[in-house]
């Protein structure tokens, strides 16, 4: 099989997302209360929604518009500045940074654009390119004396927690699409430290994208096994556990 890296941009000319594709488990168990499983379609202009956001390389700052690489978003931390992506997102930046911009839709920046400062990448991650270390921070700096976590607020990052014990939702931006797009559905193991989901249609630049369980904790970062997968309809995030949780705690505590 060809393999897709979800930072590379892709052309599906068939996949337009105007109408939401179902699976075989479309149907939500009547204990989950969320209505369809595995569909995907433009994310709502929601409080939720509104934490994620796309990054763009530094000298897009005058010209977003199809400029987005990758998928973050805020999580909770003390100093309010902390956003979380897929380690490889981080690493492609290169020397130049990066912006974030949350909620950000057809061009528009409707809670501003926010500077990357500082990056964290996990050890696996910066020795070896460790598919199990493909989770990463980044601290963003103020803007007129405010952070983002002022304005949109955060997500606890969670760590150590049953994959599949709940559906979760992956919201991302496909670099070919200027709005997001998001999928609910229950992952599933794919090895003791590799989960997986199936949502159709999370094409490149969906990378970095936060699973979000109904307790508004992110426990997943699409990435991981194969950088996020070689098909757009199977997406996989590392298992949550000891050096996510130190790098967030590390990441967290930076001024």
């Amino acid at each position: 099989m060809k393999r897709i890296s979800r930072i590379t941009r892709l052309v599906y000319g068939a996949v337009l997302l105007l109408v939401p594709a179902f699976t075989s488990s479309s149907l939500a168990a009547a204990d989950d209360g969320l209505g369809p499983l595995g569909v995907t379609s433009v994310a709502a202009v929601t409080a939720q929604s509104a934490r994620v956001g796309a990054l763009f390389g530094s000298g897009r700052r005058e010209s977003l518009p199809g400029g987005h690489f990758c998928t973050a978003s805020v999580v909770h931390s003390a100093h309010h500045n902390l956003i979380v992506t897929a380690a490889h997102c981080l690493d492609a930046t290169g020397e130049g940074g990066a912006l974030f911009v949350p909620g950000y839709r057809d061009g528009r920046a409707p809670y501003g654009v926010w500077t990357v400062r500082r990056t964290f990448l996990p050890t696996g991650w910066a020795k070896g390119q460790s598919e199990d270390s493909d989770v990463a921070f980044a601290v963003l700096d103020e803007r007129d004396g405010r952070n983002v976590e002022d304005f949109v607020g955060g997500n606890r990052f969670a760590t150590g927690t049953t994959t599949g014990a709940t559906a979760v939702t992956v919201t991302g931006y496909p670099d070919s699409r200027e709005v997001p797009v998001g999928c609910t559905n229950k992952p599933v193991a794919h090895s003791s430290t590799q989960q997986r989901i199936t949502c159709p249609d999370f094409t490149g630049g969906t990378s970095g994208s936060p699973w979000v369980n109904g307790d508004g904790s992110v426990v997943g970062i699409l990435g991981g096994h194969e950088q996020g997968g070689t098909t757009a309809d199977i997406s996989y995030s590392v298992v949550l556990g000891d050096e996510a949780e130190e790098l967030y705690e590390g990441a967290a505590t930076d001024q």
